[in-house]
């Protein structure tokens, strides 16, 4: 109690000196709290930009393992590399389904995609036929891009990545499409193709396979291709032109028993960390993978996507690191200057009897009260600050988060305007919220953290007079007063 008597008597008696040590460490505090506001900002569109991304696994060859034996130069090479490539193992739903069934999986999507020809419609001729979506293996073992059209079924909106991305966007669309596009013979059509053929919305049309077998769909959407590649091309159509849009099941209904179809399947399997990725692999390949696949992820995607964020958190860290080693140099300079103003009174008190122990502790107490008292006010002005500084930081991703909802939505045709379906989360788009109270921004994580570096910060800085008090001996004190 002596301690703290002496030490607040002694604050009021200096209060000029403390009023300048507490105006530092106000300063030092506000820049503390906005700052590490700002880096837990950071951190949270982080987290918020790797949910976006789902853990995707696909199937891609293994063109290392392909080519490890094959010599160009050699025409018994050529064709043992063409052999080997013809000969991969093909895989149909019922295998994606026993690999989908794994630990490390949890849940998955796939587009099937089947050749047919024209019966009702004709096909728009184009220079080439880079339609068809590549599938990591076919069916029936032959390519489908030798037909009129390719037929592409997705399992479900989130296999529709070129809606997603914004590849392909609905032009027209009926009312009702998304309640019945995934049950049922229901296509979408590209825009160029429907003109080509004088077609509209609730049309029916009929494609057929080589043996001549029909099968009818009705159109519920007319979409359009917005790829700027389709300007470098030489064809008067885009790539998608002769590519139909259908539901995975209605192409499962017309490959099932049918030898004549050709089809090729292409799944993404969403896990739950990038980390068993090789274990899964392993299971896949216990389950019958064929060794000339590999399992590729999109880790490098997602990666990429945080890459912005985190120089702003490196440089709220560095930030931070700077304004404590300025802050502790100038209180460590101004407690050497308060010990050698106040070196008689400590001479007095050790005269008197007072220990180097209590005396220390005083002089650290000062220093800690007035502290304290800054830290909350730092704290204070800091919270109301950086409320406004992380909002800031903030506007431009949720702008950007906005937009591309609103983007995907008009991509898919307005996925609101009908029932229960509400709407498709963009891979790679966060969901970024402007922050509503001073307590989002600053919890008692930042307090906890503020209180912690500015104790520190004055445990650091009271050394020089911990050590002072050590070394002066109170006669010599008095003798060099008098």
């Amino acid at each position: 109690m002596f301690i703290l008597k002496n030490a607040w008597i002694s604050i009021k008696r200096n209060k000029g000196r403390n009023i300048l040590i507490g105006i530092i460490i106000l300063i030092i505090a506000c820049a503390c709290t906005i700052t590490l506001a700002i880096k837990n900002t950071a951190m949270d569109l982080i987290d918020s930009y790797k949910s976006a991304y789902d853990k995707e696994v696909t199937i891609g060859f293994n063109r290392e393992n392909m080519m490890k034996d094959f010599d160009p130069s050699q025409e018994e090479g050529r064709e043992s590399a063409r052999e080997k490539f013809d000969n991969i193992a093909s895989y149909t739903i019922s295998d994606i389904e026993k690999f989908a069934d794994s630990d490390y999986i949890e849940s998955y999507y796939y587009t099937y995609g089947v050749g047919l020809n024209g019966n009702s419609i004709e096909k728009a001729e184009i220079e080439s036929n880079s339609d068809m979506p590549n599938g990591f293996g076919h069916e029936k073992g032959n390519n489908i891009s030798s037909t009129d059209f390719t037929l592409t079924g997705y399992s479900s909106e989130d296999a529709m990545s070129e809606f997603i991305s914004g590849a392909y966007t609905m032009s027209e669309i009926t009312d009702n499409a998304w309640d019945i596009a995934f049950n049922g013979n229901y296509v979408f059509i590209n825009e160029e193709l429907a003109s080509y053929n004088n077609l509209k919305l609730n049309d029916k049309i009929k494609l057929e396979d080589e043996e001549e077998n029909a099968y009818e769909f009705e159109i519920i959407g007319i979409f359009k291709e917005n790829e700027e590649d389709n300007q470098e091309t030489m064809s008067m159509f885009s790539n998608s032109v002769n590519t139909i849009i259908t539901n995975s099941d209605a192409v499962v209904n017309l490959t099932n028993g049918n030898e004549n179809l050709k089809a090729s399947i292409h799944p993404t399997f969403i896990i739950d960390s990038y980390d068993n990725v090789e274990k899964l692999q392993d299971e896949f390949y216990e389950k019958g993978l064929d060794e000339n696949f590999i399992l590729q992820t999109n880790e490098e995607l997602a990666e990429s996507g945080v890459s912005s964020v985190k120089n702003i958190s490196s440089f709220s860290t560095t930030f931070l690191v700077i304004t404590l080693i300025i802050g502790g140099i100038v209180l460590f300079v101004i407690n050497m200057i308060n010990i050698r103003e106040r070196k008689y009174e400590i001479g007095v008190l050790r005269t008197i009897g007072i220990s180097k122990l209590k005396l220390t502790m005083q002089f650290v107490s000062e220093l800690v009260i007035v502290s304290v008292v800054a830290l909350i006010l730092g704290a204070g002005i800091g919270a109301v600050s950086s409320k406004g500084v992380s909002n800031a930081l903030l506007a431009n991703e949720i702008s950007s988060s906005n937009e591309k909802t609103e983007e995907i939505n008009k991509n898919f045709g307005g996925m609101n305007h009908g029932g229960e379906r509400g709407g498709i989360r963009g891979k790679g788009m966060p969901v970024v919220q402007a922050y509503d109270s001073i307590d989002a921004v600053v919890d008692i994580k930042v307090l906890l953290e503020l209180l912690s570096i500015g104790i520190s910060l004055v445990l650091v800085s009271s050394i020089a007079s911990m050590v002072s008090i050590q070394r002066f001996s109170p006669l010599t004190i008095l003798k060099e007063r008098s």
